[in-house]
């Protein structure tokens, strides 16, 4: 394996704790919920109504929830990021709300919701003339973007790349999940018992990752490593998971080989855990066959902020990454009684964690796409 390592050296969130890593880790550490009863628009003919959405922004403005939650972002992070970074944007619609706004009102123009448009509109406002790219592999995206970044670096074809993820919830979204019959009537409840469904969020996410020599060069803080990584596809449904999780289990695998790491030298999960029945029961299936008898502690914040779709693994590789720094993970928000697969794995309390330790991440997606980290 190559000796370059890919390391973040910037990195923030905003999610509906509000802006900024610290308020989304302190609603965790509290075990508070940000999901709530939705107020953008009328749910009366949906399965749920309930989301986590961010205050304070305007759907179906001239400006996309998109932008606003990216602007806000920027905004708040000061951050001056080299020109010559090669940018990764990460989604899965976008600007859907400039579509959705274009049927509905005939205002604007629906063209505009491409995401080719909204990848010009960040390197515009991130500076980052690199070249771009848009992934887009369903709630995958923005993990398997962190991967081709660090794979960038590793094999030399960039010694930096911003990654850039946002989704946001709107209407067409929300009626999808529904028609899905996808959605808990009340706040998601990962790994517990009586879980039924997920509930939507919205989010915007960037991480500055380079290789180590130049971070080291320019005096960067490192904030922690992509140390390996590892996609897959179990082709098993357009929606749901394969109940025997190989797809998952394969690109955990993929990961550790990547990473030179094995199993032993995990420290704690940061799980896709999603709420719903057959992703959780898929994911501990996975992790037990990976791990084997020794119990990890495994978490999710999705009962906390929603699932984010696209933008949820580089929020959660974000979050992972504060963990390795305190050696502590977050509860699993919403989690009352756990799930008889997840006991001893999975807490509704913080636990602490080997310092040491390496951390692992998982995501999963529509059309069996699977996706995981290996965090140091």
């Amino acid at each position: 394996m190559s000796s370059v390592k890919a390391v973040v050296v910037a990195a923030d969130i905003m999610t509906a704790y509000g802006n900024g890593l610290d308020s989304c880790w302190e609603g965790l550490l509290a075990n508070r919920t940000a999901v709530a009863r939705l107020a953008r628009f009328e749910t009366g003919a949906f399965h749920s109504d309930y989301g986590a959405t961010i205050p304070g922004l305007d759907y179906h403005c001239n400006t996309s929830l998109a932008m606003q939650m990216l602007v806000q972002l920027f905004d708040r992070s000061k951050e001056v990021f080299p020109a010559d970074a090669r940018l990764l944007l990460a989604t899965t619609k976008g600007e859907i709300d400039l579509l959705e706004k274009s049927i509905i009102t005939g205002a604007g123009d629906a063209a505009e919701s491409s995401l080719d448009h909204l990848l010009g509109k960040v390197a515009n406002i991130t500076g980052a003339r690199g070249g771009g790219m848009v992934l887009s592999a369903a709630c995958t995206s923005s993990t398997a973007a962190a991967a081709r970044a660090a794979a960038m670096i590793r094999n030399g074809t960039a010694d930096c790349v911003l990654v850039v993820a946002c989704d946001s919830v709107t209407e067409f979204i929300y009626s999808g999940f529904s028609s899905l019959m996808a959605l808990d009537k009340v706040p998601a409840r990962p790994f517990d018992k009586h879980r039924a469904g997920l509930s939507v969020g919205e989010a915007a996410a960037f991480a500055l990752i380079m290789s180590e020599e130049r971070a080291r060069r320019e005096e960067r803080t490192i904030l922690g490593e992509v140390a390996g990584w590892g996609m897959s596809d179990d082709a098993n449904h357009m929606t749901g998971p394969s109940r025997a999780s190989e797809g998952l289990i394969l690109a955990i695998d993929k990961a550790l080989r990547s990473a030179e790491a094995e199993p032993q030298q995990l420290g704690f999960i940061s799980a896709h855990g999603t709420g719903t029945v057959y992703n959780d029961a898929m994911e501990m299936l996975a992790f037990r066959s990976v791990v084997g008898d020794r119990k990890l502690p495994v978490y999710s914040i999705k009962g906390g902020i929603g699932h984010t779709m696209g933008a949820a693994g580089l929020v959660e590789m974000i979050v992972a990454l504060r963990a390795l720094r305190v050696n502590n993970v977050p509860p699993t928000v919403n989690m009352v009684e756990v799930d008889d697969d997840a006991q001893g794995w999975v807490a509704n309390r913080s636990q602490d964690v080997d310092r040491n330790a390496l951390a692992l991440l998982t995501s999963a997606g529509f059309s069996g796409v699977n996706a995981a980290l290996v965090l140091a």
